[in-house]
């Protein structure tokens, strides 16, 4: 929470931006002075002839102060050592950052070419809307650390375009530049999160959005808590080994040439037994965030659209360690059909593409479905684990009563091991039950489940699957 104090992060930021500003200044009366536009630059001395003086982006870097020494346990500090960021980068990074943090800094770009009576092409970057400031594109950053010097402008596209930690996580990004236009002349961008990050030193998990269709789920409970089939924690066991080992079998063990990155795992079964609460837990032993995807969020009548949500989340989750967790998975991964139209053809070329984006993520992906034959045959051999979630046996439902309830609120004549003997239910339908038996305990006034109230509930669950006592 905001608390107004000085910290380091907001230190480190303000050098930063002061250097920035700083280097403006340099850029703009450089280029000014070497064959711009005739133009009396800040001493008020007149523009040299192009000939006169050759622009050299590494002559402007020699000229600038020295990047800033960041405070010791600054965010940004931290990134600076960590990403190996050169002082280009920096000055890139912090032009991203300066429409949010000190967009008068960029207000000098709005100057006007007296010539052309418009502003300059060399500068890039547009008027936003809403903000009233400049906002930078590539061409702006190009403007900036490399001028009119080639392999510069070179080097800065490499380094947008990747692979680089900063912009292979998605912290600083070039958008798209619209058909037809140069590829600089997208917007440079800076991430919700990395912006977070650099001021706070932390940030928050992304919430459930247009922009995010999925949700963080967590469980309270643990794998003592969870009833499974022996081997089917044997199963989940494989995934839960990859999580801790996948980075060093694919590194050392030299995997990678072989492997795909990623793991995929498909948990199919009858409703109610544990795929989702095995995926939160699966997740959370291993210090990983597990997203729910929001399928109502994704799956659009629109062609495209569907598509596009996707790859949101996978584009945000592409560098971090997520669990992404389908569940219901058989409305986004249904088989593919003859194409006898074009909404046909449409839906499999979205399961192509749903197929290459889940294949190629580098993370790990649970699909979970009730049924799985309903899913496309093609997905088979690109999962790792095909776990099947069975109905509980007796022994296990008779743990799943024990466990979900303390036994001072069982009434001393309820016959637990009966009930599990004879009521084949899953444990989802078990915790129903123990909902509305005990609701009908607290109704009378109760702190114990009566056999009466244990029956009722039971045949209230059992007329959900169309079955009688």
């Amino acid at each position: 929470m905001w608390n107004g104090a000085d910290t380091p992060h907001a230190r480190a930021l303000r050098a930063e931006l002061d250097w920035l500003s700083h280097a403006l200044d340099r850029r703009l009366a450089r280029h000014f002075r070497q064959g711009g536009p005739a133009r009396a630059d800040d001493d008020g001395d007149a523009a040299l002839p192009a000939h006169e003086l050759v622009e050299d982006a590494q002559a402007f870097l020699a000229e600038l102060d020295p990047p800033p020494a960041l405070p010791e346990g600054s965010e940004l500090g931290r990134w600076v050592q960590a990403f190996a960021l050169t002082a280009p980068q920096r000055l890139v990074l912090a032009l991203a950052l300066a429409p949010h943090l000190r967009p008068a800094a960029l207000d000098l770009l709005f100057m006007r070419n007296q010539n052309l009576d418009r502003g300059f092409t060399e500068f890039g970057g547009i008027r936003a809307q809403a903000h009233g400031g400049f906002l930078p594109t590539g061409e702006t950053a190009a403007f900036l650390v490399a001028g009119d010097e080639l392999p510069a402008r070179f080097a800065l596209m490499a380094w947008l375009d990747g692979p680089h930690p900063v912009t292979d996580a998605g912290y600083l990004r070039l958008d798209s530049a619209p058909p037809g236009e140069p590829r600089l002349s997208g917007l440079l961008l800076i991430s919700g999160e990395a912006l977070q990050r650099l001021c706070s030193g932390d940030a928050d998990k992304p919430d459930q959005s247009l922009q995010f269709p999925a949700r963080r789920i967590t469980s309270a409970l643990g794998w003592d808590d969870l009833v499974l089939a022996p081997e089917v924690m044997d199963e989940v066991g494989q995934i839960r080994a990859w999580m801790d080992e996948g980075a060093t079998l694919m590194r050392d063990w030299q995997l990678a040439r072989a492997l795909k990155p990623g793991y995929r795992a498909l948990f199919h079964g009858p409703p109610g037994t544990g795929k989702t609460l095995t995926a939160t837990l699966i997740g959370q032993s291993a210090g990983a965030d597990v997203y729910r995807i929001d399928l109502s969020m994704v799956v659009s009548k629109y062609i495209g659209e569907t598509e596009k949500n996707l790859a949101r989340v996978f584009d945000q989750a592409q560098n971090r360690r997520w669990v992404l967790f389908f569940d219901e998975a058989d409305a986004l991964f249904g088989k593919r059909g003859a194409a006898q139209n074009a909404n046909d053809h449409h839906a499999n070329q979205e399961i192509a593409y749903l197929l290459q984006r889940v294949e190629d993520f580098p993370g790990v992906v649970i699909l979970a479905s009730n049924l799985r034959g309903n899913l496309d045959e093609a997905f088979s051999r690109r999962f790792q684990s095909m776990v099947y979630f069975p109905l509980p046996d007796a022994a296990q439902r008779l743990r799943l009563w024990q466990g979900m309830l303390p036994a001072r609120h069982w009434g001393e004549d309820v016959d637990l091991e009966g009930v599990a003997q004879r009521y084949e239910l899953s444990g989802g339908a078990i915790a129903n039950v123990i909902r509305h038996a005990a609701l009908a305990s607290r109704r009378r006034g109760g702190d114990r489940i009566s056999p009466s109230e244990l029956r009722a509930g039971i045949a209230r669950e059992l007329r959900k699957e169309g079955r009688t006592l």
